[in-house]
């Protein structure tokens, strides 16, 4: 008798433990219930061959959103905002705990970022800003564009140059990136008699084509003395045409050059004299964004710290530090 009411103890405890589990394994949208339950998450970020820094961007985030960290992670690329919003459609249909966003246009972002509001999916934007109303999306971790573009002129102007004539490369249209570091040049040339633009075009971030417009230019005998190449790869291809037809550039030379990103690259060719300035665009968000799912945004916007690097100024150091 003793045996059989033990073991009919001991049932009842193993069945006790096993409904305690179930309730421990409980689950919620945006969180994993205090249990085992991975964070579903749709990333949709940019191509990551469309430069240095979106290599490092991407790679940052891979390496965060893991299994081990909880995460289960499902990344969508493209540099043409349409199909960006059809992505985020499709992980709304699939019911993802959480939209990652880095967006290729400002705009359009208002119906599909009310459709995940309705769904219960939380949207954090990281890298670049859009055009939408705050209460649509948990936070945004960015870089400040207006700033790097305000600071890269800031430093041009310092150079007192006679006159500028600047062959500006433009990144995608329509991009914050593209929007704030055009926007601090267009804004400068407008207000300076001896500022001028001798061709305005966009590369769409491609090395190749910063060269061809580069080429062009030259071809046509237009004089210029100015580079300004809104991400470290255009402005990489704008010295190729320069090298090509012998022209000087850099520190002291005839032409100055300016990119953005601090590829470790670039700061390097800023050691060596080659080129004058790279405004810094930091791509390392990852961690503030498994911050913010993990223990709620404390703020609605994280600003990047960012600054610019003179070649004048630059130390081995810095590109250690800085570079990506």
């Amino acid at each position: 008798m003793k045996k059989l009411v033990k073991l009919l103890v001991s049932s009842l405890l193993v069945a006790a433990m096993a409904i305690g589990v179930c309730a421990c394994a409980g689950s919620g949208k945006g969180g994993n219930g205090g249990g085992n339950k991975l964070i579903k998450v749709g990333i949709i970020n940019n191509d990551p061959n469309e430069s240095g820094y979106r290599t490092a961007n991407d790679k940052d985030m891979k390496a965060t959103f893991t299994e081990a960290n909880g995460y289960e992670a499902s990344f969508y690329y493209s540099l043409k905002n349409e199909e960006q919003i059809a992505a985020a459609q499709k992980f709304i249909q699939d019911d993802v705990d959480y939209l990652l966003i880095s967006a290729a246009g400002t705009s359009g972002w208002d119906g599909v970022l009310e459709q995940a509001k309705k769904a219960g999916i939380k949207v954090i934007l990281f890298d670049r800003t859009i055009d939408a109303s705050e209460d649509l999306y948990e936070a945004s971790i960015v870089s400040d564009m207006a700033k790097e573009g305000e600071q890269a002129v800031s430093w041009l102007a310092s150079q007192n140059l006679p006159e500028y004539k600047i062959v500006h490369i433009q990144g995608v249209m329509g991009s914050s990136a593209q929007i704030g570091r055009s926007g601090a040049l267009d804004t400068k040339v407008a207000a300076e008699s001896n500022w001028s633009i001798v061709t305005q075009q966009t590369a769409e971030w491609s090395e190749e084509t910063a060269q061809q417009i580069v080429q062009a230019v030259i071809d046509s005998g237009e004089s210029f003395n100015v580079i300004y190449a809104e991400n470290d790869n255009m402005a990489k291809g704008a010295v190729a045409a320069l090298d090509k037809a012998n022209i000087s550039h850099g520190v002291g030379k005839d032409v100055i050059i300016i990119g953005f990103d601090c590829n470790s690259w670039a700061l390097q060719e800023l050691v060596d004299g080659n080129w004058n300035y790279d405004g810094q665009c930091n791509p390392f968000q990852a961690s503030y964004i498994d911050d913010i799912i993990k223990n709620g945004a404390k703020q609605k916007v994280v600003i990047m710290e960012e600054k610019g690097f003179d070649a004048t100024t630059i130390t081995a150091d810095d590109v250690t530090k800085y570079g990506i």
